[in-house]
């Protein structure tokens, strides 16, 4: 006769009894009426009989069993290793399109990405999984490419290493709110944003570090993640770019040319051009500046964009802005609160008319799932600058104290450098590397703006916007 089981308990025992009968050399499975002869008995409890086939079936698969849907992190394949490319070029329209190019055209997935963009130069700071020898050929191909001035592969140097995330939880208060804040304290996270419902925390450290809180606030329920990419720099005085050692990371001068019959006054060389124009990449340093300054007629809106994690999703993103031209001041790329998703960050300036029209055109594309323009809200938004500055051993108790007012962290000392971290808006940035200029800033690494929206609706230019209550 049939079994008195419901239908779950019913596939369950079935699974488990064809596993056992497989492994038994038992070719053909068993009929749904037949399940009672190699289950528990029926008069056994539910529960009980539940774990005792889970038991079976472990058993005889060599698997682990869960009640829910469990991530496993897989480990790389053999030969494979995560690898930090380090790209400064002279910035020019188009160009982040071009970079994501090289990688989506040789199918390499980019796991995170931070770039520090100004007016007229950039720095890239790329994390890529390959092999050594597909790694070295990118790292090829990005050199090739026009107003790059280094590329760099600086996955064994001595390195200093920070990323930085928004983490909105679902916390309403209560002892949830109360663990959240005490766990805050230990990773040493900010609150920026507290509403009736979630709490917003902001965090910098190495991978490491966010990971683990990444795990640990997970039962707490995460509501967004927005993350940014890696941002590195060598530790000492030694600088990215490997010719700048020991000259304040700046390039040195090109070597002379051999002297030409001088031309008259109003005259040109031979390729019809005046040596003002002869201006290259070159003619840059690789100093990048603390914020992005350019003067522009229309607002900077700032875009989040959830996209699928698959090659060439970023390449597809940055052709939307790149055949339009629009110049793009902020980028940041990293993982989301979903599995197999990740985040992009965009600072763009424009009308609100072509803006809205840039976000139709980017929800059409096959990988984006979600389009939102942040900027006619509140939203808290935050950047990660590493700043490696010239000092003896007796100003360090100075730019210490100087770091100390602005909540930045000290990470790195040597004989005559220290590498400072700050955390914060684009003000605050330029008010630090202002102080530090007369001590001689050898290096500057940014990452790009995240940006989440204000559950409280708390913002301070959102206020500007509004009328307040008048006092007479």
């Amino acid at each position: 006769e049939p079994c008195s089981y419901n239908t779950g308990h019913r596939a369950a025992v079935q699974l488990a009894n064809n596993a056992l009968l497989q492994a038994s050399g038992y070719p053909h499975q068993l009929p749904g009426q037949c399940l009672a002869t190699f289950a528990a008995p029926v008069h056994s409890s539910s529960s009980s009989f539940q774990r005792s086939v889970e038991a079976r079936a472990a058993e005889t698969t060599g698997k682990t069993s869960y009640d829910v849907y469990v991530n496993e992190p897989k480990a790389l394949k053999e030969g494979e290793e995560k690898h930090v490319i380090s790209v400064f070029v002279a910035d020019e329209a188009g160009l982040i399109n071009r970079v994501a190019g090289v990688f989506a055209r040789r199918g390499a997935n980019i796991e995170s990405l931070a770039v520090g963009l100004t007016a007229d130069k950039a720095l890239f700071t790329i994390v890529v999984t390959g092999v050594a020898n597909t790694v070295s050929n990118l790292v090829k191909q990005l050199s090739k490419l026009v107003k790059v001035r280094y590329v760099e592969d600086i996955t064994k140097g001595d390195r200093i290493e920070r990323e930085m995330l928004l983490l909105k939880l679902g916390a309403p208060p209560g002892p949830a709110r109360t663990e959240v804040l005490q766990l805050a304290q230990i990773f040493r996270a900010r609150v920026v944003d507290v509403s009736e419902t979630t709490l917003t925390l902001c965090v910098s450290g190495d991978p490491g570090k966010c990971a683990a809180m990444c795990k640990v606030m997970s039962k707490f329920g995460v509501v967004e993640l927005t993350r940014t990419g890696r941002v590195c720099l060598l530790r000492g005085i030694r600088a990215l770019e490997p010719s700048s050692v020991g000259e304040g990371a700046r390039r040195p001068a090109a070597p002379a040319a051999v002297a030409a019959p001088a031309a008259a006054k109003g005259e040109y060389g031979v390729y019809g051009e005046d040596d003002a124009e002869l201006a290259g990449v070159w003619e840059v340093d690789n100093i990048l500046d603390p914020v992005f300054e350019e003067g522009s007629d229309f607002e900077a809106h700032t875009l989040n964009i959830e996209v699928q994690d698959v090659p060439g999703v970023l390449n597809q993103v940055t052709g939307v802005f790149a055949r339009r031209g629009y110049n793009v001041q902020s980028l940041a790329v990293g993982p989301s609160e979903r599995e197999g998703m990740s985040r992009i960050v965009m600072v763009v300036p424009g009308s609100q008319p072509a803006i809205a029209k840039l976000v139709r055109q980017l929800e059409k594309l096959v990988f984006v799932e979600n389009v939102e323009d942040l900027t006619a809200m509140p939203f808290v938004n935050r950047e990660l600058m590493l700043v490696k500055v010239r000092c003896t051993s007796s100003q360090r108790g100075e730019l210490r104290d100087l770091a100390a007012i602005f909540r930045a962290q000290v990470l790195d000392v040597s004989l005559n450098t220290m590498t400072i971290e700050i955390l914060g808006k684009q003000d605050k940035m330029k008010a630090l590397t202002d102080l530090l200029e007369p001590y001689g800033i050898l290096e500057i690494a940014r990452t790009g703006r995240v940006a989440v929206a204000r559950e409280s609706g708390v913002d301070s230019k959102f206020l500007e916007q509004r009328q307040s209550q008048r006092i007479y």
